[in-house]
């Protein structure tokens, strides 16, 4: 077996790696960069080598500087994890070609799958059914534009070089495809160097289903059951489920073997992930369901996998790399119980889920499940990477079970001051659809009022705040007379100020402490509120873009300002669109006007809450 393992990523899932790798005796490398070096991945592996600055293209996408750190180290494997060089057949190759193991898809099985394009038409040469699109090399923007109006509204444009919901757009109307095409092939470009995209007719009550495949060099390939990844938004996974909810055994053979047949024709080794999308409309049907496309790694989700067949995803893509056979048949694996995970983003979900960025000053997660995490209290959640702070894993005998596992323990999550999806996750969770299984790719749109954390604090926040600041209040002779009258009790009437506003709270003569309380922040079901004595001088909080000011919602790079000082703008339209943390942001134009100024160009970093444009309304 492998000696000793480089692992070139980072977070999460280089100490999940990290993990395996120790039980199994093998020495750990990490890789980090400027930014990452007092992380927990590189403190908890064996050795460190500091790899550039802060920006993934100076670090964890510098192919060089990986095989210089390997070399140093003496390093006899590298394994990497998922994103960055994971999927980039180029490095494999060089991994190789230097005579060291490489702990993934072979190179050619990469290239068969990472153009979208080409991997369809593969699949339909194995016979594995695909969704109806257009996958041809004319680019030109009329004849993609022909062939969707040909297909019929809705479609979905992608990135043929795409993956992680980047370079995808859906389109509803033929007057809206050709914004939607620039927008997409410019995200596409930014994000793999290839603006080429293919159309595909867009499933009505799409239901996204994925199959968990392993190959070795012996030519064996198995599968290791499905998972539903249909909670998403957009285009980027929340929940993750296995197995399915509605999937009947016919169903299951039918989708397992043509993720199978799909792996085989590309002789695949290793961890993979044949990706379908089902037509669940009348229910999962084996004539329903369609290739997609096929992820050569591990995926992002693979704990589920792991929780209901009790084995070692990351152990097995060693053995198979150190060139031992599955560790299983497949008549050897089967599903016990119930697995769901859920994605904890740094996020704030009230202003249209914009990355949270800052210093985790306070972090509890739940213990008595699964967490998968790649920080701990005192780290800093850059804008540089992904704002995943952690993966929490539910087991259970039945769905409805895992459901309220998870739900209780993403209510229990403590963040501050970075925001979190917590609360909206719980809500989901606890959501009467989602506990029925009538989930399909379009759940968290359609529920979307639902699900958003409230803006107003609940009772039990104002008890528990008001209790906070009592003993505070009842030192101020004012406030101690509040109510004043000979031989009667004392009111306990409190001010105070929660998330910005003020709140008169008549706290309970015995205060209910239900919710929990760090220093000055209440936590209550995944949520988390600020607070404090209420000011004198309150005069209310907040952002109204009535004024006509387009303010940064975050920290970013700006990628395009399709508007020049005095044009004319109408209600709705783009003005400017920032990029951070893997994401885009279109702002728009409040109201009908005039570009008053303009203080941003392409390409500037910018800073949360700069002004960026002013548009006044014409008289």
């Amino acid at each position: 077996m492998i000696e000793s393992l480089l692992i070139a990523n980072r977070g999460e899932i280089a100490r999940r790696i990290t993990r395996t790798a120790s039980r199994l005796g093998i020495r750990t490398i990490a890789v980090y960069s400027d930014a990452d070096a007092a992380m927990p991945f590189v403190r908890e592996a064996d050795e460190a080598i500091r790899i550039g600055p802060a920006a993934a293209r100076d670090s964890y996408l510098r192919q060089d500087r990986i095989l210089d750190a390997a070399s140093q180290t003496g390093a006899q494997a590298i394994h990497p994890g998922y994103g960055f060089l994971s999927e980039n057949a180029e490095f494999a190759e060089a991994v190789i070609a230097n005579g060291l193991t490489w702990v993934g898809a072979p190179p050619a099985a990469i290239r068969a799958m990472g153009l979208k394009d080409a991997a369809k038409q593969r699949m339909i040469a194995a016979n594995v059914p695909v969704t109806p699109g257009y996958l041809g090399e004319d680019q030109n923007p009329a004849r993609l534009q022909r062939e969707a109006d040909t297909i019929g509204y809705p479609v979905l444009i992608k990135a043929v070089a795409g993956g992680g919901g980047k370079g995808m757009r859906r389109v509803d109307a033929a007057a809206d495809f050709s914004a939607a095409l620039e927008s997409c092939r410019r995200e596409a470009a930014a994000s793999f160097g290839d603006d080429r995209v293919l159309i595909e007719k867009y499933i009505l009550s799409p239901r996204h289903i994925e199959v968990q495949v392993f190959g070795d060099t012996f030519g064996n390939v198995i599968h290791l059951f499905e998972r539903d990844c249909s909670l998403q938004r957009r285009h980027q996974k929340v929940i993750e489920e296995a197995p399915a909810p509605g999937m009947d055994e016919a169903t299951r053979r039918a989708v397992c073997s043509a993720a199978v047949q799909a792996a085989k024709a590309v002789d695949y080794v290793g961890a993979g992930t044949v990706e379908f999308i089902a037509d669940a409309s009348e229910g999962l049907r084996p004539d329903r369901i369609w290739f997609m496309e096929m992820n050569t790694r591990l995926q992002v989700e693979h704990p589920v996998t792991e929780t209901i067949t009790g084995q070692d995803l990351v152990e097995w893509q060693i053995r198979v790399a150190s060139g031992e056979p599955l560790p299983l048949r497949q008549d050897e694996l089967s599903i016990n119980g119930w697995a769901m995970e859920a994605r904890l983003y740094a996020e704030n979900p009230s202003t249209g889920f914009l990355p949270s960025i800052g210093r985790l000053d306070h972090l509890h997660l739940p213990h008595g499940i699964r967490i998968d995490s790649g920080v701990e209290q005192g780290d800093e959640v850059t804008a540089h990477y992904d704002p995943m702070i952690a993966k929490l894993i539910s087991h259970a005998p039945s769905r409805r079970h895992a459901a309220n596992v998870l739900a209780g323990a993403v209510e229990g999550v403590e963040v501050w001051p970075v925001r979190t999806n917590a609360a909206f996750l719980a809500r989901t969770l606890r959501h009467a659809d989602f506990l029925s299984g009538a989930v399909d790719t379009g759940f968290i749109e359609r529920h979307q009022a639902d699900l958003l954390p409230s803006t107003e604090p609940d009772e039990r926040v104002l008890q528990a705040a008001a209790a906070a600041l009592l003993p505070v209040e009842t030192q101020s002779p004012w406030t101690a007379l509040t109510g004043f009258r000979m031989n009667a009790e004392r009111s306990r009437q409190v001010s105070v100020e929660i998330a910005g506003q003020p709140y008169s709270v008549d706290l309970d003569r015995t205060p209910r402490r239900s919710a929990g309380i760090t220093n000055d922040v209440v936590f209550l079901d995944g949520e988390a509120w600020p607070f404090g004595p209420c000011r004198a001088d309150h005069a209310g909080s907040g952002y109204n873009p009535a004024d006509g000011s387009i303010i940064a919602p975050m920290p970013g790079t700006v990628i395009a300002v399709p508007v020049s000082q005095g044009d004319k703008v109408v209600r709705g339209q783009p003005l400017v669109v920032i990029e951070a943390m893997k994401m885009e942001q279109t702002l728009s134009a409040p109201f009908d006007g005039i570009v008053a100024e303009l203080r941003t160009r392409p390409g500037a970093q910018v800073t949360e809450g700069a002004l960026l444009v002013r548009i006044e309304g014409e008289n």
